[in-house]
């Protein structure tokens, strides 16, 4: 028996790996967090498979039914939105697997900024204007940040921050990277990104409370601010230049 850990991605039913959903198919438990994971993904769970709603569970209680499922025998398909290596809460989930002597498997997702990515229509990595991405967020009720893990400090490197979880403190947002990055910077905001209902809004660290606050999003949503988001004058990338030689192109350099 075995728990496995499955990133479903950031909210459209199709965009999870071909593993997560052969996975699903064969597991007769499924445990999935409802209030962030498709349900149409429970369509791919095999006939008379128990499926539980995790949102309303404590710890304890998600343990008790890993504990029930190998005492029966059963693996599970244990469903997480994005992808597991951030904010997915499964560090916790594993702990208490180790502990009861079951092994687990991770199968990863599509991240919810490479989901909001798509949306923009953006590479957010370009040439000699942006070339790292910083996932990060703020203090809030579940964890706090860690010191030195701050936005002043991330922003101080230019890079292209994508904050999530911290739509509810945009304000803050703006009033703690507007010396930094300036107020003409280019922010975005995705919120449900791949989902029927994502919406999208474009402005700048001077403008985007204004916008928002005309269009307020509650929740689940990606804020990006950096120059990158809006570079169009940048110097191409010698990856595919004519004259730059590489391994995989076969030519003689000049």
């Amino acid at each position: 028996m075995t728990v496995h850990f499955i990133g479903a991605g950031p909210g459209a039913a199709d965009l999870i790996t071909v593993r997560g959903r052969d996975l699903i198919a064969r597991c007769p438990v499924c445990l999935y967090a409802g209030s962030i994971v498709a349900r149409e993904m429970l369509d791919w769970c095999p006939p008379g498979a128990r499926i539980v709603d995790t949102a309303p569970m404590s710890l304890d209680e998600i343990a008790e039914e890993f504990a029930a499922a190998h005492r029966a025998g059963q693996d599970v398909a244990r469903l997480h939105s994005g992808d597991l290596s951030v904010w997915s809460a499964v560090a916790e989930q594993i702990r208490r697997l180790q502990r009861l002597g079951i092994p687990y498997t991770l199968t990863p997702g599509v991240p919810s900024f490479a989901a909001a990515a798509a949306s923009l229509g953006r590479e957010l990595t370009i040439p000699e204007v942006a070339q790292s991405l910083v996932l990060t967020r703020i203090s809030g009720r579940a964890s706090p940040m860690p010191p030195g893990e701050t936005l002043a400090a991330f922003g101080a490197t230019g890079a292209t921050l994508a904050i999530h979880l911290a739509i509810h403190a945009l304000d803050q947002i703006v009033e703690e990277l507007s010396p930094i990055y300036g107020p003409d910077c280019p922010v975005a905001i995705v919120f449900h990104a791949s989902r029927p209902d994502e919406r999208v809004l474009r402005g700048t660290l001077a403008t985007i409370s204004e916008q928002f606050a005309a269009q307020p999003i509650e929740r689940t949503a990606i804020i990006f601010v950096g120059p990158g988001l809006a570079a169009q004058d940048f110097r191409e990338s010698s990856l595919y230049d004519p004259a730059y030689q590489r391994r995989f192109r076969g030519r003689e350099g000049s």
